[in-house]
């Protein structure tokens, strides 16, 4: 499994896994629903459980990833400003580059 993490994405997370209300828990990512070919993407903080897959990122941020569905490998999270502030998770390994 992979998973990327922008630099705004990161910067945002970080500051967030920071803060004291929020220390033990790490970032997770996971499918709300899917259909054909494409998910959309849903994002957390929780404690990790025994049973979670971990991955590393590149930007020293652990993330849990849930299940096995090939639809979670490659999923990117960024963070944008413009239009509307807020998390946006794709995957463009599987051609999903935004909600429809």
């Amino acid at each position: 499994m992979n998973v990327k993490i922008t630099r705004n994405a990161a910067k945002v997370i970080k500051k967030e896994l920071e803060k004291e209300e929020n220390q033990g828990l790490a970032l997770k990512v996971f499918i709300t629903h899917s259909h054909g070919d494409h998910a959309h993407y849903g994002l957390d903080l929780v404690k990790p459980g025994d049973k979670d897959q971990i991955i590393k990122t590149d930007k020293e941020i652990d993330v849990i990833v849930e299940g096995t569905d090939p639809l979670l490998d490659g999923v990117k999270v960024d963070y944008l400003y413009f239009p509307q502030e807020g998390f946006v998770i794709t995957n463009p390994s599987k051609g999903n580059h935004g909600d429809h």
